[in-house]
């Protein structure tokens, strides 16, 4: 797993506007990484770039 410390996470444009249940993610090259914005340094998931354009259209699309 790649370390987390060099990653500009951003919160989610999917989260919670009231400050609950948000999810970060940081793009870096050939992946993302996605954390709980509630505990940072509880570490982060690392998908593969395919995967998570993937997944993000099927949320687009409604899917899941």
């Amino acid at each position: 797993m790649p370390d987390g410390s060099h990653l500009a996470f951003r919160k989610s444009s999917y989260s919670s506007g009231t400050g609950q249940n948000c999810v970060e993610v940081a793009d870096a090259p050939g992946f993302s990484a996605v954390r709980d914005s509630q505990y940072p340094d509880a570490g982060h998931l690392t998908v593969p770039a395919p995967e998570w354009s993937a997944f993000l259209a099927d949320v687009k699309a409604g899917r899941l």
